[in-house]
């Protein structure tokens, strides 16, 4: 059997993923994680900070830091729920907005240089493959949590 640890080493170095600052947008340094935060503001629906700490499977603290160093650097906006106080809504700033499209427009190019190395078959079979992937990643008791050994 191949070695699948060796592949995903190797995808995610290609993909940048180990990189400490994913992209940088006029001049904004922006971490993976911090890119990753502003995706998930720009796709929910007025969500919470517990909400997108949960979807990224990051623990409240860490994420808490992350967040504020975003509403330092002016791209995410901090507003408590009108029906509880003790939550607080993120969503991004107009420079956060153009951040978040920016880097969207990056990775869409990225990934689309990429494809542009295959026939339609082959990228037909990689786009379904991620799809097996990512389904099976969600019913995995080991996912999203380090494994131990």
């Amino acid at each position: 059997m191949e070695n699948l640890r060796g592949m995903f080493q190797i995808m995610t170095r290609r993909f940048g993923l180990l990189n400490k600052n994913c992209c940088s947008v006029g001049g904004c340094d922006i971490s993976l994680i911090q890119s990753h935060i502003l995706y998930e503001i720009d796709n929910q629906l007025k969500p919470s900070i517990q909400q997108i700490a949960e979807i990224l499977g990051t623990d409240i603290t860490t994420f808490s830091r992350q967040v504020q160093s975003l509403v330092k650097m002016n791209l995410v906006r901090k507003t408590p729920d009108p029906d509880d106080k003790r939550i607080s809504i993120l969503s991004l700033t107009t420079e956060g907005k153009y951040i978040a499209a920016t880097i969207d427009q990056q990775m869409n190019s990225f990934l689309n240089e990429v494809f542009s190395q295959m026939n339609e078959f082959e990228r037909e079979t990689v786009i379904r493959s991620i799809h097996l992937l990512n389904n099976a990643m969600a019913k995995s008791s080991a996912c999203c949590k380090p494994i131990q050994g």
